[in-house]
């Protein structure tokens, strides 16, 4: 078993015995096939620390990522908000943002626009990203290498709020560690791919900065299970699990814009068999 898949198990046994429902309330997702009401089993407060020294935190109960085991997908769309710093659905390769775009494909100020907006600092001008790159090489004792997307003026402005939000960058030592913050996490479909997208940015910034990728540390405000997605999870719970595969990253790629999705390659990932999910929108 990987680790993340213990730690997954783990989560989903808590929410399942430990969270509250939200049926009493009106709430924002409705099902995309019904147009009723998506009701969750929630927690508060859920953190969990992936050590990328030991392995790649990826799940293996299903393939994550894509349905064919490489994670191409979510790595794609990394790069789409992190690299291209992209608002634009055309510019991804999936259409998993689809919905939340408008007639143009832009999903409005979110994401990657927030991440391209820029700001003055004494070392010259610099984007969120590039901020942050600036520091790790120029500055890593900085205790402000945070970036953060939920820019309150422009929500109306979002075809989607954001729900993973901010990250802050801690050296240690020879390693590099970042808190991912989210307010929201869809346990069944989203939570791992993040986990393996925020997983391969550390890699990537660390790779380029001069590190060894340490800890990603995870944490979620409500972390919720919806309702019609309770007998999926509980049909992961039971299933075979696997060892972690190995991520390999081009050793020669020394900026962090050259990266492409042809320079990472999971090896030896064994996983169960996909399975439709409903989704919530």
């Amino acid at each position: 078993m990987s680790l993340a898949d213990k730690i997954f198990k783990e989560m989903c046994l808590d929410i399942l015995e430990n969270g509250v429902t939200d049926d009493a309330y009106d709430v924002r997702p409705v099902w995309k096939d019904t147009g009723k009401p998506a009701h969750t089993l929630y927690k508060f407060g859920v953190v969990n620390r992936y050590d990328l020294s030991r392995e790649f935190p990826i799940l293996t109960t299903r393939p994550i990522g894509g349905n064919d085991g490489t994670g191409r997908n979510a790595f794609d769309e990394l790069l789409w908000i992190w690299q291209k710093k992209s608002n634009n659905v055309r510019d991804l390769k999936s259409k998993i943002w689809n919905p939340w775009a408008d007639e143009k494909g832009s999903i409005g100020k979110a994401y990657g626009y927030q991440l391209r907006q820029i700001a003055k600092y004494k070392e010259g001008i610099f984007d969120q990203v590039d901020r942050v790159l600036y520091q790790l090489i120029n500055n890593p004792m900085d205790r402000g290498m945070i970036t953060n997307i939920y820019v309150h003026q422009d929500l109306s402005k979002m075809g989607l709020r954001p729900c993973a939000y901010e990250t802050t960058w801690v050296v240690t030592g020879n390693k590099l560690n970042m808190t991912l913050k989210q307010r929201s996490s869809d346990i069944v479909v989203a939570n791992n791919w993040n986990i393996i997208q925020y997983a391969l940015l550390l890699i990537m910034f660390s790779q380029v900065s001069g590190y060894e990728p340490g800890e990603l540390l995870h944490v979620i405000d409500n972390a919720h299970i919806y309702d019609r997605h309770i007998p999926l999870v509980k049909k992961q719970l039971n299933r075979e699990t696997y060892a972690a595969p190995t991520l390999k990253v081009n050793p020669d790629v020394k900026n962090f814009y050259d990266f492409t999705v042809d320079d990472f390659a999971l090896e030896n990932y064994q996983h169960g068999e996909n399975f439709k999910i409903p989704v919530a929108e």
